[in-house]
């Protein structure tokens, strides 16, 4: 499997344990430093607690965004 299909997997997975909690609002696969990772976007520094700090050896970033509504 190449890293990119490792990547999106664990962007799946990832969303699959985190999706419907409260505060959290979307997943991504970002980077940082270079190197690819998985972003949690929530609503805030609450929402962040308790959430995967990897996934299938690719980390995982929260970044609070505040809510998101669609337009």
């Amino acid at each position: 499997m190449t890293v990119d299909a490792r990547l999106e997997a664990a962007q799946r997975e990832l969303a699959g344990q985190v999706m419907g909690r409260r505060g959290v609002v979307g997943t991504a696969i970002g980077e940082k430093g270079g190197k690819p990772c998985l972003k949690v976007y929530v609503q805030d520094k609450k929402a962040g607690k308790g959430l995967p700090v990897k996934v299938d050896g690719f980390s995982v970033e929260v970044e609070v965004t505040g809510p998101m509504r669609r337009l």
